[in-house]
């Protein structure tokens, strides 16, 4: 199977085709962190990460949350 070509934030990335939207989670290494993830416009809910297989021409919004005050 060849590689899929999505855009994560604003950039062109890779990624093995059946890849899942927890997949890219943890390749970018944002596993366990508070974050929301925007595909195509739409929010993903956490609970569907794992059954969300990304296709070809997606686009991602991800956003970290950072805490502070």
């Amino acid at each position: 199977m060849s590689p899929l070509r999505i855009s994560v934030n604003g950039e062109s990335r890779h990624i093995r085709s059946g890849a899942t939207v927890a997949g890219l989670v943890e390749v970018l290494a944002l596993a366990g962190k508070r974050i929301a993830v925007e595909r195509n416009g739409e929010i993903v809910p956490r609970s569907r990460y794992s059954e969300i297989t990304l296709e070809e021409g997606d686009t991602l919004e991800i956003v970290v949350a950072v805490g502070g005050g």
